[in-house]
């Protein structure tokens, strides 16, 4: 019994010694931990599941495909990537009879039916965005910046548009045959182009008034010019008169970008937008000093907040009128509103006068006729989203909807060109808005210009799928839990919700072509993601595919499953918090808050986290007896509106707070030394460890910034002016919410880290914090700087560095003094 007893205890001891958890072993090369499947995705046939995996553990991950009927999986070939790719992106006619996918630059049609494909185009040219138009009978795309049509039936290509950059004077016509609709075919004609209207109204494209007056002198001076000029009219009013050609129209763009070049269903309405880029902003340069050629090269950088922003223009082009037309949005209601915080400031901008507001356009979206076209127009200070009706003859717009917030428009759903928004019918418009304070989805009826809320509650609504049949809408929510997520299926009315998935965590739902399954990740807490199928309706069992996330050296660990709780900040509002606690008779008294980045992210949900070394690292300090916690402070996303707004104008000010309330609840509630409670975070979160260490010196005993943001002038303007406006207009926001204004407050131990070669936060940050505190006279900090390091560390032996000094900055100064 003895002899049983020893080797059991033996295994015990190997088996604990092999779990426990160092630096090193959680900052190796992710693959140690398993392989997780991503970029899911189906076959156009709904037959096989597509995604990336690496089980073998190879330097970089494979696609692969798990087959429905057999419920195989198979390594896909490489040259079968590109052509499934292709498909899955394909585009399908009204009917869903046929489907057209650009494949290697050049395009084809398949028939569902039949399975039978059809080459549209061999060019050497990249041919894209195909679509069908004018009741599925043509195929549009995009070929060098203009727009090409294929009629079905004929295989006829006609030519759409001809836009020209920088365009002298025209010296050859191009010529569509056969009118709008083709027939015949492609023709290109001698003699001169005429010119397009551009800008609104019928003025011709000549160029400017320099332009023309040297056009008009040349031909007053030279008989010969003028003869065959008029030469070149009278054919081209001869073959236009007779219908043998249409000629084409060249609309001149000068040196302006092309975008969004799109044709509307019936074929006849061309919209596109231009982009003007500034010339004047100065890019920053991030030095790289380990290279391969042994000099220090420069790397190009990005601007920094407050430069000169480009300006958009939208046209649309009537085929049928033959007129070009500017759209303005010096219409729209509120254009001309001041900002609030204008209030602040009232010598500066007491003579401001009102006037438009700089625009951006999204992309048009028709209904199924062509009838009814709706545009997304976001006001360049990102205070104002308009979704509006086009009136596509006068080019007048129609507010359907305003959202107005003197924070910033945002939210799931609301951002940018990938909102949420199309047609359920011809008549009835979707789209997601944070009116009540949280994403909800939204209709709008053309025939009674009314506005319904389809869903409605303290939660959002995260994704958004419009069945094929548009009989119901697909969602991803949170309404359970802000850390719970959950598929849905509801009518296209609001009515008739029904749940679809079930496990407690997080998903990634990719719905079949066919609708009829849900391929997904699922991932908890505890488990990281792994690929599940399920049949798309209630009470189904998901079949889990693959099972490799895991490997036997990572689940011989017992990982923490991390308690949720609230905390009740000082203003009142619930504080979504996770704990790492150590176990039974190992608490030392000393806590860290961890912080997480990017301000509007999730952190504290049930799904597996993105911050997975931070999440192990946080168990190696609960196995010392360190008490971890981490909160989803004010900015953070999952939590509506105001949560994600509550940091405007002031970073480092609620978000603070909330972080400062839950080093209290630890003193309060869980008997944490107050004098011992240490913090770190990267990006986001080392800002916010500096703003803790700065403004909150008697809170934060020891704290560790990893590229933090030091000046928010230095950062990106995307980012920075949504949240503090610009620099030169609103200085009381930039003084109060960077760190290096408040460094003087450092009180207790700080280290800083930081990538020299950080494109996103530049390493600049760093060292002007460094020769701040050197100017202070402060010497209770240090800075460790990575050389070959971008925003996101990659080596292993410099996330192990890292996390070794954090661990040693809070042994050294939280751990309680031995006597």
């Amino acid at each position: 019994m003895r002899k049983i007893y020893l080797l059991l205890f033996t295994i015990t001891s190997i088996t604990i010694c092999k779990a426990q958890l160092t630096v090193e072993k959680i900052m190796r090369d992710p693959k140690w931990m398993g392989t997780q499947p991503s970029n899911i995705n189906w076959s156009w046939d709904s037959k096989q599941i597509f995604f990336s995996w690496n089980p073998d553990g190879n330097i970089s991950d494979s696609t692969y495909t798990y087959n429905l009927t057999t419920k195989e999986i198979s390594k896909v070939k490489y040259s079968d990537i590109a052509l499934h790719n292709a498909m899955s992106n394909g585009v399908y006619n009204s009917t869903l009879t046929q489907m057209v996918y650009m494949y290697k630059g050049d395009l084809f049609l398949l028939d569902i039916k039949t399975n039978k494909t059809t080459r549209i185009t061999q060019t050497e040219e990249f041919e894209s965005s195909p679509k069908f138009i004018v009741n599925n009978e043509w195929i549009a795309y995009n070929k060098n910046q203009n727009l090409f049509a294929w009629n079905i039936k004929t295989g006829i290509t006609e030519q759409l548009t001809n836009i020209a950059h920088n365009a002298e004077t025209p010296t050859a016509p191009t010529f569509a045959a056969g009118g709008n609709r083709g027939g015949g075919g492609n023709f290109q004609g001698a003699g001169r182009q005429t010119t397009g209207n551009f800008g609104g109204g019928n003025n011709m494209l000549n160029g400017n008034q320099q332009d023309k007056f040297l056009q008009q002198q040349s031909l007053a001076t030279s008989d010969v010019l003028k003869e065959r000029k008029e030469k070149r009219d009278a054919r081209a009013a001869f073959l236009k008169a007779n219908k043998e050609v249409e000629i084409l129209k060249t609309i001149n763009i000068g040196d302006k970008q092309l975008q969004s070049l799109q044709v509307s269903p019936s074929g006849t309405i061309i919209t596109y937008r231009l982009y003007t880029a500034p010339t004047n902003n100065k890019n920053t340069i991030v030095p790289d000093y380990v290279t391969e050629s042994g000099y220090t090269t420069d790397i190009p950088g990005r601007t920094k907040v407050g430069n000169t922003l480009g300006i958009y223009e939208f046209y649309l082009y009537n085929k049928e009128k033959d007129t070009i037309i500017k759209v303005s949005a010096d219409s729209l209601p509120g254009i001309t509103d001041f900002p609030d915080y204008y209030k602040d400031y009232p010598k500066k901008f007491a003579n401001k006068k009102a006037i438009p507001r700089s625009v951006s356009f999204g992309n048009v979206v028709w209904n199924e006729d062509g009838t009814i076209a709706v545009l997304d127009v976001r006001s360049q200070d990102n205070k104002d989203r308009w979704i509006v009706a086009l009136d596509y003859n006068t080019g007048k717009l129609k507010t359907i909807d305003r959202q107005r917030d003197e924070a910033w428009i945002g939210g799931p759903g609301t951002s940018g060109f990938r909102a949420s928004e199309g047609f359920i019918t011809n008549n009835v418009f979707y789209y997601q808005s944070e009116a009540t304070g949280y994403s909800h989805l939204y209709t709008y009826n053309f025939n009674n210009n009314t506005k319904t809320a389809l869903t409605q509650g303290k939660y959002e609504i995260q994704e958004v799928a419009l069945s094929k049949n548009k009989q119901h809408f697909y969602l991803l929510t949170n309404e359970e839990h802000p850390g719970k997520q959950n598929w849905y299926k509801i009518k296209t009315d609001g009515t008739n919700k029904e749940k679809i998935t079930s496990m407690v965590g997080g998903y990634e739902v990719a719905l079949s072509p066919d609708e009829k399954n849900i391929a997904y990740r699922y991932s908890y807490i505890t488990k990281p993601w792994e690929l599940f199928v399920q049949e798309n309706t209630t009470n189904k069992k998901p079949t889990q595919i693959t099972n490799k996330a895991e490997s036997n050296e990572y689940k011989s660990y017992a990982w923490r499953d991390t308690k949720i709780f609230t905390i009740t900040a000082r203003d009142g509002q619930p504080v979504y918090a996770r704990l790492y606690e150590p176990k039974a008779g190992t608490k030392n008294g000393a806590a860290v808050i961890f912080v997480h980045g990017a301000g509007y992210l999730q952190n504290v949900h049930y799904w597996f986290s993105s911050y997975f070394r931070e999440q192990m690292f946080n168990n190696l300090l609960a196995d010392k007896g360190y008490t971890v916690i981490e909160v989803d402070y004010r900015a953070s996303s999952g939590y509506g509106r105001d949560w994600r707004t509550g940091i405007y104008r002031f970073m480092g000010g609620k978000d603070l707070d909330d972080e400062v309330d839950a080093a209290n609840y630890l003193v309060k509630e869980l008997g944490i030394d107050k004098d011992r409670i240490g913090m770190y975070g990267g990006s986001y979160g080392g800002f916010m460890t500096l703003m803790a260490m700065f403004t909150a010196p008697d809170v934060i005993k020891a704290g560790a910034a990893l590229r933090p943001v030091t000046d928010w002038a230095n950062y990106n303007h995307g980012y920075t002016a949504n949240i503090l406006n610009e620099p030169f207009n609103d200085s009381i926001a930039y003084a109060r919410s960077s760190p290096i204004n408040h460094a003087a407050g450092l009180k207790n131990h700080l280290l800083i880290c930081h990538g020299m070669v950080d494109v996103n936060v530049n390493f600049q940050d760093a060292v002007r914090l460094n020769q701040r505190l050197i100017e202070l006279g402060k010497d209770n900090w240090e800075i460790a700087i990575y050389p070959v390091e971008d925003h996101g560390f990659v080596e292993p032996s410099s996330w192990t560095d890292e996390y070794k000094r954090i661990l040693k900055l809070f042994d050294t100064y939280l751990q309680k003094k031995k006597l």
